[in-house]
């Protein structure tokens, strides 16, 4: 009779996981009904295998050792499997021992593991994505080391350990190496951990993007349909490798459709031609995808695009079919494009894929473009195609229930075919995620995102998104922290996409503006002061100017050390006899590439009017120059300081990265609106100075004076058993004792329920004092009157307190206190919060109006460099106020900083610290005083973007 486990089946620790050649696999928890899987999995391993992991010939395992194996209690002994298909291809499992190797249960921390990978799996990353997994298992059933005893032939496994990059020990004792391995995470195991992560989510694309053969599958036999559709736009793009056309309907004597080879399954192309299929497009009604899923799945079918629709966007029903459909191409090792997919495009020469319903694929470029909106998809592929630019490849994810905008940000991080990435977002199910991708990727090329479904409630029907409790504008914020150009409409992103694929990042804000319109160029001076850039002087070319003068001026800004970037401005050339020239407009692009391409690196930009024929003339490439180190500059970038004056430029910092060294066509964007141009101008500009920030973001600073145990145990004994994720916030003086335990002092205030008592309170902080009440709904409303300051005497205070209590209310319900005068300052506030989509975010803003009636707060996520604390007080439009504005005396700024990044250290040592509010933080000319103090704690939030890999379920 079997026997259950000790503990519930732990169902959290389940996941899917990519692996290193790019498919899927399941990591669960072994069970008791798992005893066939474990005798068939061991029947498939080689007795070498065997040898390593029992020491000894093992041919098969008992009845004893198939109990022991599948039985566990979850806490001290625990077993996971890694699943393909639902069958077993590899185990690992610890026991908890003692200091004498011997079985044990807690308190002792130490586990013995061991693994057993079949041969036909071994090499695909199985056995370090399984120590991920059962590393943060053991920690969290308090197990804090792994011992482990390896033959010395056992190359592999002892790889596995050593790469791991966790603190470990090794010595060799009776003929094997014995290992010991800290399990705490290090700056290295997590740095290892990305890096497998990343090549193994690009490996995943790449196989989508790069198939050998590709079946369409529910091919119409007649000529129209999805299906029929698919396979005519893969014909037409040239796809260089096998095309299969799948219906099932097919009758005997029907061999072809559209010329190509058509079978009723896919099992059938595979019996027949003994060749698999990589790639399967899904067209067929929703009830008949589980059969073509499992058909793809069990003949070796690498990934599947889904055009079907009917699924989450449809309703609750849809949606569970949906989570079904990522369920059952998982356990396959399939990933899936959509389902609602529009489809997906690679114009790499080698593949010239177009698996989608887009009857003209775009030209080849360097832009990749991922959209999660077919019809924004559409109008995104004919913007680019108007304006010239080609692009590496083109995804639309549709409902984004597998493959999403970060796996292809971990595939366009190492392209060498992508210079510039194009997002259209409609949501983010890993914010954390796509935060660190994007700032990684953006180190090396651009990514410029727009964000649809901004405000609250409007997340599409089909994308599972976690709840934010953030606005639209600090998400904003935190995407430009990570580099991320963020635009507000589709135009704009085309705009920004064509300047920075074709024209070399600026080196500073300076522009100089010629043309043949002085009220073109006046347009073009003023929307470069809106947007914050240094424009000169606009020279005015006159009406007469010939594409010849055109050249010669533009040659001559570019040579010009005192600008950083060139608007050109042009209106249709009029002849003596006062008729448009014909011609003019190819004439003034071949003049304007020409004075472009022979100068120093700089961005020209062209901004016409009715000016026929010249933007698609600046577009049409006639020269090839290098492409950039990075893929992200058409020629050398020089990036010298803005305030540098003449001095020399100096090179762009690299970023690590891959690099191209592949031929990029040259073209000069054209806008038919100064605008337009402009604003693509200064997000490049903004782009470009953070990527110079970027090479060195600063650090998180150390405080001697931090009592980081202290502040643990002052929270474990407070929250204590609380489980209610709401939290609570804490009492003024808890708040401040913790607060103060991070070298956060904040100024005492005394309860003055009575004259009598305001009066004690007086005596004891000293005169002069404030009175003022804190009562929520006159809490910082100064305007109110519920706050008076500088009361130098008993007498003025107990004025105070009968006009207080006789004008707002009785003293229980304004809750008066009494406080010592601060030296007068600017009145700041400083926030910390945990968001469950985003994270821990940091917020400075300027008390009172400018942060609550204006918005003007400025955010970063936590933890805070000192570079962020330094940028985050300055980017607010009010920063001018702490640094002298109109003849005032500068505050202590870098008191301020490290104010904030004290609050940061506190909210990332201690993930329960769900919310701090410093409200208000008097800044001086020397030093600051934190007046009011509200902490918020809570069970901490789940992590994910800190655990072991594993892909979003749904």
């Amino acid at each position: 009779m079997q026997t259950q486990p000790d503990h519930a089946y732990p169902d959290h620790w389940e996941a899917d996981v990519v692996l290193r050649d790019g498919a899927t696999a399941r990591i669960r928890p072994i069970t008791t009904e798992d005893a066939e899987r474990l005798v068939s999995f061991y029947e498939q391993v080689s007795d070498e295998s065997k040898y390593y992991r029992f020491f000894a010939p093992y041919p098969r395992l008992s009845a004893k050792d198939v109990h022991r194996f599948t039985h566990h209690d979850y806490v001290d002994r625990v077993g996971l499997a890694v699943t393909v298909g639902g069958e077993f291809i590899a185990t690992v499992r610890y026991d908890r021992i003692n200091s004498e190797g011997r079985a044990a249960s807690a308190p002792a921390d130490e586990a013995e593991v061991a693994f057993l990978v079949q041969d036909a799996h071994q090499g695909r990353g199985v056995a370090s994505a399984l120590l991920e997994h059962i590393a943060a298992v053991a920690r969290e059933r308090g197990i804090r080391r792994f011992a482990a005893e390896v033959l010395p032939a056992n190359n592999k496994m002892i790889k596995v350990f050593r790469d791991a990059g966790y603190t470990q020990k090794r010595s060799f004792e009776d003929g094997s190496v014995h290992l010991t391995l800290d399990l705490e995470p290090t700056a290295e195991s997590l740095a290892v951990q990305r890096g497998r992560e990343q090549r193994a989510e690009a490996r995943s694309v790449q196989r989508l993007l790069a198939p050998g053969s590709v079946a369409v599958v529910g091919t119409g036999r007649a000529p129209g349909g999805v299906g029929r559709t698919v396979l005519r736009n893969l014909l037409d793009a040239g796809f260089t490798g096998r095309t299969y056309a799948v219906n099932r309907a097919l009758s005997d004597d029907q061999l072809e459709i559209e010329g190509v080879p058509a079978f009723r399954s896919v099992g059938e192309i595979v019996a027949e031609t003994g060749e698999p299929v990589d790639l399967a497009v899904v067209a067929v009604p929703a009830e008949r995808v589980p059969d073509v899923v499992a058909d793809c799945g069990e003949h070796g079918v690498q990934g599947l695009v889904v055009v079907t629709a009917g699924y989450a966007e449809s309703g609750a029903a849809g949606r569970e079919r949906q989570r079904e459909l990522v369920r059952q191409a998982r356990s396959y090792g399939m990933r899936i494009i959509g389902p609602n997919s529009f489809g997906i495009i690679s114009t790499a020469e080698a593949v010239r894929l177009n698996a989608s319903l887009a009857p003209h694929p775009p030209a080849a470029g360097r832009i990749g473009l991922f959209t999660q909106s077919g019809a924004i998809g559409i109008a995104l592929l004919s913007g680019l195609h108007r304006r010239g630019a080609g692009l590496s490849a083109f995804i639309s994810s549709g409902n984004r229930a597998d493959v999403s905008g970060n796996d292809f940000l971990q595939y366009w991080y190492e392209d060498p075919d992508t210079d510039v990435v194009l997002l259209y977002l409609e949501s983010l199910g890993n914010p954390r995620k796509f935060t660190r991708l994007a700032r990684r990727t953006a180190a090396v090329k651009p990514v410029v995102v727009v964000k649809g479904a901004r405000h609250s409630g409007s997340e599409p029907p089909g994308h599972a998104v976690p709840v934010t409790r953030i606005p639209d504008a600090t998400v904003g914020a935190l995407m430009r922290q990570a580099g991320v150009i963020r635009v507000d409409t589709f135009t704009e992103l085309v705009d920004a996409g064509v300047l920075l694929a074709g024209q070399p990042l600026p080196a500073g804000p300076r522009v100089a503006i010629l043309g043949n319109s002085e009220s073109l160029g006046l347009l073009t001076y003023d929307a470069c002061l809106a947007e914050g850039l240094r424009p000169m002087r606009p020279r005015d070319l006159t009406t007469e100017a010939t594409p010849a003068d055109f050249r010669a001026a533009l040659a001559e800004a570019l040579a010009d050390d005192a600008c950083d970037s060139v608007v050109v401005t042009a209106i249709p050339w009029v002849g003596e006899n006062g008729v448009t020239e014909e011609g003019h407009g190819e004439v003034l692009a071949a003049a304007l590439r020409d004075a472009a391409a022979k100068s120093e690196a700089k961005p020209v930009a062209v901004v016409h009017v009715e000016l026929g024929g010249l933007a698609e003339a600046l577009s049409a490439a006639t020269s090839t120059m290098p492409g950039p180190a990075a893929g992200v500059s058409a020629r050398p970038r020089a990036v010298p300081n803005p305030e540098a004056g003449r001095q020399p430029p100096v090179p762009a910092p690299e970023a690590s990265g891959p690099a191209t060294a592949a031929p990029l066509h040259y073209r000069i964007p054209a806008y038919p609106a100064a605008e337009r141009a402009v604003r693509a101008l200064s997000e490049a500009v903004k782009y470009a100075q953070w990527r110079r920030h970027a090479a060195d973001p600063g650090r998180v600073p150390e405080y001697e004076d931090i009592d980081e145990a202290g502040a643990a145990a002052q929270i474990e004994g407070l929250l204590g058993g609380y489980d209610d994720p709401r939290g609570f916030t804490l009492v003024p003086d808890a708040a401040q004792a913790l607060l103060g335990r991070y070298g956060i002092d904040v100024h005492p205030a005394l309860p003055a329920p009575g004259p009598d008592s305001a009066v004690r309170a007086a005596e004891r902080l000293g005169y002069p004092v404030a009175l003022k009440t804190t009562a929520p709904h006159l809490r910082h409303r100064a305007d109110l009157g519920g706050v008076r300051l500088d009361l130098a005497n008993e007498a003025q205070l107990r004025q105070a307190f009968s006009e207080l209590t006789g004008v707002l209310g009785k003293p229980e319900e304004l809750q008066p206190v009494v406080q010592a005068m601060a030296p007068r300052g600017v009145d700041t506030v400083v926030r910390a919060a945990i968001d469950p989509a985003v994270g821990a975010v940091l917020s400075f803003g300027l008390a009172g109006a400018p942060s609550e009636l204006l918005g003007d707060t400025a955010h970063r996520l936590v933890p805070a460099t000192d570079r962020d604390a330094a940028e985050l007080i300055r980017t607010i439009r009010t920063a001018p106020l702490l640094f002298g504005w109109r003849g005032s005396a500068p505050v202590d700024t870098p008191a301020l900083e490290e104010l904030l990044l004290r609050v940061s250290r506190l909210v990332d040592d201690h993930p329960e610290v769900v919310g701090i509010s410093l409200e208000p933080v008097v800044v001086a000319q020397r030093g600051l005083s934190v007046l009011g103090a509200s902490v918020r704690l809570a069970p901490p939030p789940a992590r994910t973007d800190l655990g072991p890999r594993r892909l979003p379920s749904y």
